[in-house]
């Protein structure tokens, strides 16, 4: 690692120096006395990184979070040791599921003190410990010294192989103390694991002699958009993706294909390849056989077996594998026909049955697809809107719909939005929210307005959290309990905050609506009052197509 001559400093200092060499411009964070030496440091570079306070820790890493995801750059924030750091551990635990960089800087009491049980102000035992499970990597730094090589090691960590979050914690004392540092001079470049080129050219002969070729992506194919849609072109292999991945593929484009899609043409599949996913849902729920055959790429060795074997397994980056089999396929690869005609009346067969089964819900889909400019992002949430927008909103380009995953995290919605769009200057970004899972991170409203950030926040408002409350009168004999609530006005609420508040009571006014919202700057706020959904998964999880096996 190059280094700076030895210079005089805090430790907080030497943290800050360390993301400016790794070439973190923003972060987000609330001070506090345990951060007062980093913050600090951070006003002394307050030219060189952007520091933008939340009202809420989550709030807080739910912005690096969406900063991270919709960027592929590392998020990074800060808070103080103990509540805030475990406030904000939902954050971590999305973006652990998700595969997001995120950096985690957190405090701790006096470092003669830690782990003593003295009771002092934010104190709690093992914290390193506490936060193992949601982090890639956590580690306590105890020196100014130490500071260079530990954040460079985050870095690494960070962007090698497998990204996931990584925290890193510092007493207070030694934040302030003074020490000769020696700053890194140049970021950390990840290491991407060797392509054992027998396992390509095997990958290849199957590939190439398949008849009824799928491709499957998840978030560790975003940046490999350009070699999966050439390796879906060569084999004129559909590409199918559901929560995170969408818009590796230009879902315009007949390739492109939905979840409900996709179990039609698993039945007759032969050979499949996931690339950056896990494949999971698809074997366990659709089913599988010995006849079809799959193949796995994956930078994390540990989850090519993770769900089942696969017929091949692929250790390493997406796009240097997917590259290595554009280059092995052509000499394999069968005479093919486009599958055009057969795959438009199967996406138009799909859309029907949405616009039969889920009217509503594709009517407002519809409704914010035609205002939201191509480039523009779409936040989900765990809400109605949300569940059917995993098969029934287009997405055209990779990163431009962001998803909790399989974390689930209700209300991260808005709070992520907030940081997608300081990651996205310029574009639009919509945050599309229940009004359970909005009033989580409602109070970031204040933070959207403080730092003037275009995001409209979507809030379906039916006063109840509508899963819970359908499956208490389906399945428990109608015992609702707890899954209803009060709801403020909204379109006040956001008044009061000084967003532009709105109301839309259907799909045309719910466009009128954006218009307005797209056509000023600042955050809005528009409130759509609904009735009672029909039920989506029936659409969304469609049944098995061939025999399932047993997990």
């Amino acid at each position: 690692m190059k280094k700076h001559p030895p210079t005089r400093m805090t430790g907080g200092s030497a943290i800050v120096q360390s993301l400016i060499a790794n070439g973190v411009d923003t972060i987000f964070g609330l001070p506090g006395v345990q951060l007062n030496h980093l913050f600090d440091a951070l006003y002394d570079n307050r030219n060189r990184i952007n520091v933008l306070n939340s009202r809420h820790e989550q709030g807080a890493a739910y912005m690096a979070f969406g900063y991270a995801i919709s960027s592929g750059k590392v998020g990074a924030f800060t808070v103080v040791p103990g509540p805030g750091i475990l406030n904000a551990t939902a954050a971590l635990s999305t973006a652990y599921a998700c595969n997001q960089p995120v950096l985690a800087i957190t405090g701790q009491i006096q470092s003669d003190q830690i782990d003593r049980g003295f009771g002092l102000l934010h104190e709690i035992p093992d914290q390193p410990g506490a936060l193992a499970s949601v982090n890639k990597w956590v580690q306590r730094i105890d020196h100014p010294q130490h500071v260079p090589d530990v954040m460079q090691q985050a870095f690494h960590k960070l962007t090698a192989e497998r990204p996931r979050p990584v925290t890193i914690e510092m007493a207070m004392d030694m934040m302030g103390q003074e020490s000769l540092v020696s700053p890194p001079v140049e970021a950390v470049t990840g290491n991407r694991p060797e392509i054992d080129l027998d396992q390509i050219t095997a990958a290849a002969k199957l590939l190439g002699n398949a008849q009824q070729p799928m491709i499957f992506v998840g978030s560790g194919a975003y940046h490999a958009a350009a070699e999966v849609q050439a390796l879906a072109a060569m084999l004129e292999a559909p590409v199918v993706s559901y929560q995170n991945g969408r818009g590796i593929v230009d879902e315009r484009h007949y390739l492109a294909q939905i979840h409900p899609a996709g179990a039609e043409l698993w039945a007759t599949c032969d050979v499949a390849i996931a690339i950056g996913c896990r494949l999971q849902p698809e074997r366990m729920y659709w089913g599988i056989d010995d006849a079809l055959k799959v193949i796995h790429i994956d930078i994390d060795p540990t989850e090519l077996t993770r769900v089942m074997a696969p017929t091949i397994g692929i250790v390493g980056d997406s796009a240097m594998a997917t590259q290595a089999l554009l280059d092995a396929v052509p000499a394999h690869n069968r005479k093919r026909s486009s599958r055009k005609d057969e795959l438009d009346r199967l996406k138009n067969k799909v859309h029907k049955t949405l616009l039969d089964g889920l009217g509503p819900q594709m009517a407002f889909l519809e409704a914010i697809r035609a205002e939201l400019p191509e480039d523009g992002f779409f936040v989900d949430e765990y809400t109605q809107i949300g569940y059917v927008a995993r098969v029934g909103f287009p997405v055209y380009r990779p990163r431009t719909m962001v998803t909790p995953g399989f974390q689930g995290t209700l209300g991260y919605g808005y709070a992520t939005a907030l940081g997608v769009a300081v990651a996205n200057p310029g574009k639009k970004v919509v945050s599309v929210n229940g009004d359970g899972g909005f009033m989580y991170t409602m109070p970031e409203l204040a933070s959207a307005v403080h730092h003037k950030l275009d995001v409209v926040a979507l809030v379906f408002a039916d006063g109840h959290y509508g899963n819970v409350r359908r499956q208490q009168k389906v399945d428990h004999n109608g015992k609702e309990i707890a899954s209803n609530f009060s709801n403020p006005d909204f379109v006040r609420l956001a008044e009061s905050f000084g967003a532009l508040g709105l109301r839309a009571h259907s799909a045309a006014e719910l466009r009128s609506c954006l218009q307005q919202a797209f056509a000023q700057t600042g955050p809005s706020l528009i409130e759509v009052p609904v009735g009672e959904f029909t039920e989506p998964w029936p659409f969304i999880r469609p049944p098995a197509t061939r025999p399932l096996a047993r997990f």
